[in-house]
């Protein structure tokens, strides 16, 4: 029936104006809102993962001023639960699917959709100060249809005094599959082991790590349109991510095994592109529903020691499985 008045007044009035004073373009927005958090969200947990990944391997710290430099090589394992998102009609104030009353969508990490949403939006000219309806249908956000996402960084440590290292990384920005990503960070390391008198590096080491990382992703999608109004074709996530953990480990010769528990804390900030008059009022409300959360996680790993060399892997699981590789050598 809302259909049916929508167009009858399209007959009886000038084109594209509409006689009355009704404007829900919030409502549109409030589900644009919906629709982006589920797609981006399950996105935004993973990439904690990823950067908390090989900040500390072991929990010798370096000697004073000597420097290791490292090559790492990361993959985010991607769980079923985390590709898709239900949605049905009655989470929506707006837009409808066209179709059916429910159905299951891509997040980021999951693969295609080819379901649509429909609706009819009114909103003021800016122009004229008349009303405008118009119609939209797109279709629902594909994700990049993964298992899992590579990630790959350089890293430098440095010794310091009193058994703490610091440590340095970045990730020059790099685009996989529309999704163009960067990231930096900065972490410190704390012998803990030298105030009980275990100052060989063969005997079991235990230390404190804290890292923070700024991480930037920018999702490419097909645009989604309401002509004299809003268009928005991508997303951009930037993350800061806190990270504190235990590190503790016991070398033999050339092998050393590490383990470590630590806890994330991850603040997120969401903002729309596009174009469009609309466009300021989405990003505004987008700053509504950024927040941040805590999760834990527990790394597993081992180095191998050849000279100047160390090889290390990880293994780190908490919501997300993420698998670490590095080639570090010592200067």
């Amino acid at each position: 029936m809302k259909k049916l008045f929508y167009l009858s007044l399209v007959f009886l009035l000038p084109s594209g104006l509409v006689a009355q004073t009704g404007d829900n373009s919030q409502l549109f927005i409030n589900d644009m809102l919906v629709l982006a958090k589920n797609f981006a969200q399950p996105a935004a947990d993973g990439a904690s993962y990823q950067a908390s990944a090989g900040w500390f391997s072991s929990a010798t710290a370096l000697e004073k001023w000597d420097l290791r430099i490292a090559v790492h090589g990361n993959a985010l394992f991607v769980p079923n639960d985390k590709k898709s998102f239900n949605l049905s009609n009655s989470d929506l104030e707006l837009l409808e699917m066209e179709g059916v009353t429910s159905a299951s969508f891509p997040t980021a990490f999951g693969a295609s959709t080819s379901d649509y949403f429909v609706g009819d939006v009114t909103f003021e000219n800016p122009l004229t100060g008349g009303v405008l309806t118009e119609s939209v249908r797109f279709k629902g956000i594909d994700g990049i249809n993964r298992d899992y996402v590579p990630h790959a960084f350089v890293q430098a440590s440095v010794g310091v005094s009193a058994g703490t290292e610091i440590t340095v990384r970045a990730m020059p920005e790099v685009a996989i599959d529309g999704v163009t990503a960067s990231t930096y960070g900065i972490g410190a390391k704390h012998s803990l082991s030298q105030y009980f008198n275990n100052v060989y590096p063969e005997d079991f080491q235990l230390a404190f790590g804290a890292a923070y990382s700024v991480l930037n992703v920018d999702y490419e999608f097909e645009p989604i349109s309401v002509q004299n109004f809003l268009t928005m074709n991508h997303i951009v996530v930037d993350a800061n991510l806190f990270l504190a953990e235990i590190i503790g480990s016991k070398r033999w010769s050339y092998f050393e095994v590490f383990a470590a528990a630590g806890i994330m804390n991850s603040s997120f900030d969401y903002e729309m592109g596009g174009d469009g008059i609309a466009l300021p009022r989405v990003n505004e409300e987008l700053g509504e529903i950024e927040g941040g959360q805590t999760q834990f996680k527990g790394d597993l790993g081992l180095n191998l020691y050849f000279s100047r060399f160390r090889l290390n892997a990880m293994l780190s699981a908490g919501d997300f499985f993420n698998a670490n590789i590095g080639l570090a050598v010592g200067i």
